[in-house]
């Protein structure tokens, strides 16, 4: 399997224990920018990626460690293109929820610096058991947040009913279900991308 699959439900009360191939459609209209979408690159590009990915899901990490930066050096950071990561809620949900509420009370300019630490400490908070330690540690060095500002984040009922309320528009609205799912101006491609089909995918989008 490429892709993860949601569990629809919010609570960050507390961080407990732990616990395909791809493929094209038709244009869609999950693509619409919305005010609370988070981007990078160039507004103007002719070319919108945008990518639904919980920071709980393996195969969104592998995205994120094994493609994301060549893609991100290739094409965003020479303004090609737009890109704007929605967020979705897969199991378990407190890790992901926890993860895009520190993402995004760190800010915006610190938002990828925190998912992409989040991505990368996924291995360490299976071996280790203990997920709410790493995250915090997450939350300090790549958040800059103080653990005080860690517990008010976790605690913010308005911020926690923003992020269910987003994930719920993802699934029921832009009717995605499962993670790593991608929209190319337009097209969707469900699952994992390597960076020759993004290649080809841009290619054919910037035509």
């Amino acid at each position: 399997m490429s892709a993860c699959r949601p569990l629809v439900a919010v609570a960050v009360v507390a961080l407990l224990a732990l616990s395909g191939c791809a493929k094209q459609s038709a244009v869609d209209p999950a693509s619409v920018a919305q005010p609370d979408d988070i981007s990078l690159g160039n507004p103007n590009a002719k070319v919108r990626v945008v990518e639904y990915a919980s920071a709980s899901c393996p195969h969104c990490a592998r995205f994120d460690i094994d493609v994301f930066p060549a893609f991100k050096a290739k094409y965003v950071d020479t303004g090609k293109v737009r890109y704007t990561l929605k967020e979705y809620l897969t199991e378990p949900v407190v890790i992901a929820a926890a993860g895009f509420l520190i993402a995004r009370c760190a800010g915006r300019d610190r938002y990828f610096a925190v998912l992409d630490a989040l991505f990368k400490g996924q291995s360490e908070m299976v071996q280790s058991g203990d997920p709410r330690t790493v995250i915090g540690q997450i939350a300090q060095s790549s958040g800059g947040l103080t653990p005080a500002q860690l517990d008010a984040c976790l605690r913010d009922d308005a911020a926690e009913k923003a992020l269910a309320a987003r994930a719920d528009r993802h699934l029921h609205v832009d009717k995605v279900t499962s993670t790593p799912t991608f929209i190319i101006n337009g097209r969707r491609v469900e699952g994992e991308m390597t960076m020759p089909e993004l290649d080809a995918a841009i290619s054919q989008a910037a035509k």
